[in-house]
């Protein structure tokens, strides 16, 4: 294949795209003098079959270098190689020698590039490390996969739009889900398995999984070691992305290059089926390159200076407001460009229904690293009109110290709330005088949205998250065990606001199991009555734990992995949380679209009124281990069924049992009872139709660490 066989091409759009001609491809480069692009006949080959280098002029528009070859087929391998300065000080790291992935490679062979790395490897700081410019032979690289967008058959699918006030997230990973003990499907830690337990999913009654990063990354970039087993760590969450445009190959069953592609495209067309939205765990704040001893994959060989946020005057330098090396420079227009194409790429090429956008005050710094306050990426993405019934959630704030909860800019915008997180674990904790906090947050976090103009669902309420305990070592450990992660247990919080109710870690003690059986059950509950959208951590539900490690980003093994056996031993919280999702789901007073306001509409009642356990108003300055309301349906924004039910909650988080006066129902209704978490196994919530009259109507005794839900009809 000769340059002279091949066509100019069109700079738009970027990537390698199938045409009627063949396939064009266009990548940005403005301070590199040389491209060339290598076409590859097998993904092992470390030479390419042919190097095609552009003409600076016919190949060429403005920034953007540009190629077409005729009769190239899908499936067609490639990377690129790039010329110019190598002046780090100024901001250029371009190295001719160095093979590169195309920053928008819509899939890449699953060939590890740092497995084989040597520990010592660096990349030149300055023009003084001679030593280490001709460094690529280190490594395998693996290969670029040209994609043909429009062969998969979607019969029809289309995103599900579900609105965020109805929508109950599950926390997980793809790998994870099935590759544990007794999943009981045929591809076991892939796409296609996750898609096998999608029946699993539908009878717990989640409509939404959040999915933890499928952005392709390496795995073997983490080279720390185990100090028990003396095995080499992984970077198992994957929070540190090589392609942004291509689904990570690892995670497919199908091993052919590209095969991820329509595997992935099956996984999401058949949760669309079952009613169940996708959302994806984005990192666009750094990537996998590092800071300046790191390695170029990509937009480094690229442009450096563009890409990433570099220190003044010291342009060899990385400003690192995520903490892993590097931050993307992403309010320059290309960068912001780029983020905008990938996000629509998901959208309208997987049918994607959201993002969650990890350490998302990063989206919000200048080229400087200053906060904005109206950042253009976050409303670019906002206001964007392919993305326009995309759910976007930020974590609001970022390593270099941002902490944006309740304000982050662009509109409509989501926020992981981690300060219902934090309120409701000491409350359930029996912390002293936090009831005024845990009120705030389960009656929908108004003090922090409210401003804003943001109405409750915009809180992503949660109480377990990947970052952290499950829920099951919240109540089983005082203390983090990191010690496996071999970094001396210095990673992960400290603030944990957890209690093991007499014992560190797993015990045989009836007493303390019976204790963190309804400890468990008293967060479920309170997370899935709480105003708000509400995200479960997946495998709480049965009590998946990880040997106390509050930061099992690098634990690829049991310790991370579903065991699916455990599931079975725990099937009776698996039914308490489904029934409680049930009892949400069924009941719109819980999925309000505003907040309290003192009043129900067109009544001279409230529409939420607190109590103290003798049925007076609460002084709350004084008010500690106990929380009790009412909340009052008629009024509520949906008029379903259950709109003209009344509700009583209350919580006693004291060593002591306490008697409690209910209010009186209103009008001739009745309380039932719907749950009390102090009941043994999934009793502890009846059945959808099928709760009890109470025969005591104006007192109840709540046992120590329980909770209660009654409802009037």
């Amino acid at each position: 294949m000769k340059l002279e066989n091949t066509l100019p091409g069109q700079p738009y759009p970027l990537g390698a795209s199938v045409t009627p001609n063949g396939v064009n491809f266009a990548v940005f480069s403005r301070n590199g003098t040389r491209v060339i692009l290598n076409i590859f006949a097998n993904s092992d080959d470390n030479d390419p079959c042919e190097s095609l280098e552009l003409d600076s002029v016919a190949n060429r528009t403005g920034d953007v270098w540009h190629i077409c070859i005729p009769g190239l087929k899908p499936g067609a391998l490639y990377l690129y190689q790039v010329d110019g300065p190598f002046e780090p000080s100024r901001g250029h790291r371009f190295d001719v020698h160095q093979y590169l992935l195309d920053p928008y490679a819509k899939a890449v062979t699953p060939t590890s590039i740092f497995h084989n790395l040597p520990p010592t490897y660096r990349t030149p700081v300055d023009k003084t490390d001679v030593e280490l410019q001709e460094s690529r032979h280190y490594y395998k690289f693996p290969k670029c996969v040209v994609i043909d967008d429009k062969s998969f058959d979607w019969q029809g699918d289309r995103p599900i739009n579900r609105p965020l006030c109805d929508s109950i997230i599950y926390e997980t990973h793809v790998k994870g889900f099935t590759a544990g003990k007794g999943a009981g499907v045929r591809n076991p830690g892939t796409y296609a398995g996750l898609t096998e337990k999608i029946p699993y999913l539908q009878h717990l009654g989640i409509t939404a999984v959040e999915l933890m990063p499928v952005f392709d990354f390496d795995e073997y970039e983490n080279t720390n070691i185990n100090p028990r087993t003396g095995d080499r760590m992984k970077n198992y969450w994957g929070y540190s992305t090589i392609s942004f445009f291509a689904p990570k190959a690892t995670y497919a069953a199908n091993k052919n290059p590209g095969g991820c592609v329509d595997e992935f495209k099956y996984m999401v067309r058949e949760l669309h089926k079952a009613g169940i939205e996708v959302i994806l765990d984005v990192v666009f704040n750094h990537t996998a390159e590092g800071n300046e001893h790191g390695i170029a994959l990509n937009f480094r060989g690229f442009e450096n200076s563009v890409y990433y946020i570099l220190v003044g005057n010291h342009k060899e330098y990385y400003m690192n407001y995520s903490g892993c090396g590097n931050t993307l420079n992403c309010n320059h227009p290309v960068v912001r460009r780029m983020i905008l194409d990938c996000l629509r790429y998901w959208v309208l090429e997987y049918h994607i229904d959201g993002f969650r956008f990890d350490l998302a005050s990063i989206l919000c710094r200048s080229q400087e690293g200053v906060l904005l306050k109206f950042p253009p990426l976050t409303n670019a993405i906002a206001e964007d009109p392919v993305l326009g019934k995309t759910k976007i959630i930020a974590e609001p704030w970022d390593a270099g110290g941002a902490y944006q909860l309740g304000g982050f800019p662009g509109g409509r915008w989501a926020e992981w709330n981690d300060r219902f997180r934090d309120d409701i674990r000491r409350f359930w904790r029996g912390d002293e005088f936090v009831s005024t906090g845990a009120a705030t947050r389960m009656s929908g976090s108004s003090d922090l949205y409210t401003i804003s103009g943001r109405n409750p669902s915009f809180s992503i309420n949660y109480v377990t998250s990947h970052d952290g305990f499950t829920m099951n070592d919240l109540v089983s450990y005082n203390h983090k065990h990191n010690d496996e992660n071999g970094e001396g247990s210095r990673d992960g919080t400290d603030s944990n606001w957890s209690y093991n109710h007499g014992y560190e870690g797993p015990t045989n003690n009836p007493r303390i199991e019976r204790l963190r059986n309804k400890q468990m059950k008293n967060f479920l509950l309170t997370l899935l009555v709480s105003e708000g959208t509400p995200m479960l951590l997946g495998g709480d539900e049965f009590r998946r734990g990880q040997e106390g490690n509050n930061n099992a980003y690098c634990q690829d093994n049991d310790i991370s992995y579903f065991d699916w056996g455990i599931a079975n031993l725990n099937s009776s919280l698996i039914e308490f949380t489904r029934r409680a999702i049930l009892f949400r789901r069924k009941h719109s007073v819980f999925r309000r679209h505003t907040f309290f306001g003192g009043q129900r509409p067109g009544t001279p009642g409230p529409d939420i009124q607190w109590y103290n356990a003798d049925g007076s108003t609460p002084e709350w300055t004084k008010l500690s281990r106990f929380l009790a309301y009412c909340l009052f349906g008629y009024g509520a924004d949906s008029k379903d069924e259950t709109s003209s039910y009344d509700y009583y909650i209350a919580a006693n988080t004291d060593i002591k049992d306490i008697m409690v006066k209910i209010p009186t129902p209103l009008g001739q209704k009745k309380w039932y009872l719907v749950a009390d978490t102090s009941i043994p196994g999934a009793d502890a919530i009846a059945e959808d139709g099928k709760e009890e009259l109470l025969r005591e109507q104006e007192h109840y005794v709540i046992p120590s660490n329980s909770l209660i839900v009654l409802v009037s009809k």
